[in-house]
Order: C-alpha cells, then sequence, then structure tokens
C-alpha cells in the first residue's frame, strides 16, 4: 500500500533571523522509501506565523523578540539607496 508521508525536517535560525523550513515528502510502500522530495520557504523577522507548524511557529516566536524585528527593520532600512 502506497502511503505519503509529510513532515518538517530542518528549522535553521539565521544570524539575520530568518527561520528556513525544509518540509520533506516521502512516498512510501509497505514502509520502503520509494522517494522523496523537498520544499523549502523562508520566514523573515515578523512574518505572520499563520499556518506554520507549530515548531516552525515556536521557535520563530522564540527568536523573534521585539528587539530582533527591530534589528532586522533597521537592516532592510540601510540597504534601502
Amino acid at each position: 500500500m502506497l502511503e505519503k508521508q509529510v513532515n518538517i525536517d530542518q528549522i535553521e535560525v539565521t544570524e539575520s533571523g530568518y527561520v528556513q523550513v525544509r518540509q520533506a515528502t516521502k512516498i512510501m510502500e509497505d514502509g520502503r522509501e520509494l522517494g522523496k522530495s523537498y520544499h523549502r520557504h523562508c520566514l523573515s523577522p515578523g512574518d505572520s506565523l499563520e499556518g506554520q507548524d507549530a515548531k516552525v511557529a515556536a521557535i520563530a516566536k522564540a527568536v523573534w523578540t521585539k528587539e530582533a524585528i527591530a534589528s532586522y527593520k533597521a537592516m532592510l532600512a540601510a540597504q534601502r539607496p
């Protein structure tokens, strides 16, 4: 019997506060992995966490302090001409 398994298998936080997420999708048959693919997305400090995996949201809430968000916004402002 074929089964599709989807899970977040990697969450990284960069120095700038970005949260990078990798989602793995596996196709299994009778306990054997037939195929695997990945989808990645990145969240910026202050982004909405609606619809995100609970682990991703918990990590983002922990690292996105008011100071971290302000620092990120200042970094963006400094890059504008």
